[in-house]
């Protein structure tokens, strides 16, 4: 599991307004982490583009790196940890610029220098 892998995880549903279900889900943790956590950073994906209007969102359209099957709209503002077990299916990779894109969009959320 690297940064940047896109996979199928199943998100557990909360009350809220959280993405939840089975989806694809793009990993941010940094792979020195995978042995000593029981957890995973990810960002979940969403088919609905009406999304797109929630600051900390951007659009990944399918290509052959991503092997999405619709465009999906990246919920970096709901970047969660979820357990390494719900993480299914690995489906393909972001390329290097929507990964730099993923970084900055945390940097900003974060307020990070």
């Amino acid at each position: 599991m690297d940064v940047g892998e896109i996979y199928t995880v199943e998100v557990p549903s909360t009350n809220g307004h959280e993405q939840a279900g089975t989806r694809p889900a793009i990993v941010v943790q940094a792979p020195q982490f995978e042995n000593r956590l029981p957890t995973v950073l990810i960002i979940p994906l969403t088919s609905r583009l009406t999304a797109q209007a929630f600051p900390g969102t951007f659009t990944i359209h399918p290509d052959t790196e991503n092997n999405l099957t619709m465009p999906s709209v990246a919920l970096v503002f709901q970047l969660r940890a979820i357990d390494k077990r719900r993480l299914k299916r690995r489906i393909g990779r972001l390329s290097a610029i929507l990964l730099a894109q993923v970084h900055q969009t945390m940097k900003e959320l974060l307020q990070l220098p």
